[in-house]
């Protein structure tokens, strides 16, 4: 059972250990991951591989799941298949287990309609000689066992007003470390490229950086990420919820996104940023569409104008200004070149839908 006090996370460890120590008798544990229908959550289960050691993708065979329990089929024909695209350590088995990111498909082998790293990784092959790099900031807010408490709120009532919990230090500031160190070092151990990690503006709310990724690999980064976060949580007894607007009147949760061509990287490439982001102003309503999984409902609660946000109904952009829907760093502002921020994607959006939909925009010009 898991346990929310801090003495019960080590006694379980303690036991837990015992049996992650045992001798695997020349197998693999595989925890098989994907995106269920809902599009912002990950469902995995664990197959045994009948290898000391996985040395590729071809090692690993296809499965399926019951996609009647995920809003991801019927159940009249409720199979869908589980296509292994990339292996990551898995720090919670160690040795030689591993944590497996998997794309959906029907029984032919097309792609699920849930299913967006198909379709991103085709775009992302259509402009790899224009070297796109992504680096996400996922914000995300801890709440007690129960899911509906933020950690360590007062009972009755809010905390003091926002202003010393962004990057604050001690107990009266800063609620969940603990889970947030281990989720940072359980990710460098995975192979994850997580970047950094802080606190957030609104008590229990906090964010760690993953990238630079090129292409594809932000989306698998990112939600190999996710999966680490909840796994980790479970061992703390805490829920994370990645819901763009948790609390009301309080900062949101977005996954602001950095992103640079090569062109952009190089000398003068300011004048590339700009283009881009001229282009991005004329998508805007379909990158909205494409930035959390209700289509612009939940951002809607989130880009208001207010706490850090440009409102939904605006595009605008910035040197420094956190209240734009693009901001360009002052750094990259003075050396002429580097990289933009595009602040409108939620906390809860597909990184494969977002990041495909940006390079279709600014790379390939539809």
């Amino acid at each position: 059972a898991v346990v929310s006090t801090q003495s019960g996370h080590y006694g379980r460890e303690s036991t837990m250990e015992k049996f992650n120590n045992l001798d695997q008798n020349g197998k693999v544990q595989a925890y098989y991951m994907w995106v269920d229908g809902s599009g912002q959550f990950i469902r995995g289960k664990t197959k045994t591989i009948h290898k000391a050691k996985v040395t590729s993708l071809d090692d690993l065979p296809k499965w399926t799941f019951d996609g009647s329990m995920t809003d991801q089929a019927v159940g009249e024909n409720s199979d869908v298949k589980l296509k292994p695209v990339t292996i990551f350590k898995d720090p919670f088995r160690g040795g030689n287990n591993i944590l497996v990111m998997c794309e959906c498909t029907y029984a032919d082998d097309t792609p699920h309609v849930s299913n967006k790293r198909t379709e991103c990784k085709k775009l992302m092959e259509e402009c790899k000689e224009q070297k796109p790099w992504f680096g996400i900031e996922q914000e995300y807010t801890l709440f007690d066992a129960n899911g509906r408490h933020p950690l360590k709120w007062p009972a009755n009532g809010f905390p003091r007003p926002q202003g010393p919990y962004y990057c604050g230090v001690g107990a009266n500031n800063v609620y969940g470390r603990d889970l947030v160190e281990a989720h940072y070092k359980a990710c460098l151990y995975a192979g994850v490229k997580i970047a950094g990690s802080n606190a957030e503006v609104m008590p229990s709310q906090w964010e760690y950086q993953v990238g630079p990724c090129e292409g594809i690999e932000m989306g698998d980064h990112l939600w190999v990420s996710r999966y680490i976060l909840y796994r980790m949580a479970e061992d703390f007894g805490i829920v994370v919820s990645i819901d763009p607007k948790p609390i009301p009147g309080w900062n949101g949760a977005g996954c602001h996104t950095n992103i640079s061509t090569l062109a952009m990287r190089q000398p003068g490439g300011m004048n590339h940023i700009l283009d881009a982001i001229k282009l991005m102003g004329g998508k805007h309503d379909e990158h909205i569409q494409e930035y959390d999984p209700t289509h612009g409902l939940d951002n809607a609660r989130r880009l208001t104008g207010l706490h850090e946000t440009a409102s939904i109904h605006v595009f605008n952009y910035g040197v420094a200004d956190r209240g734009a829907s693009i901001r360009i760093p002052q750094q990259c502002e003075k050396d002429r070149c580097g990289y933009f921020e595009d602040r409108r994607p939620a906390s809860n959006c597909d990184p494969y839908a977002v990041t495909g939909r940006i390079v279709k925009t600014i790379c390939l010009g539809r």
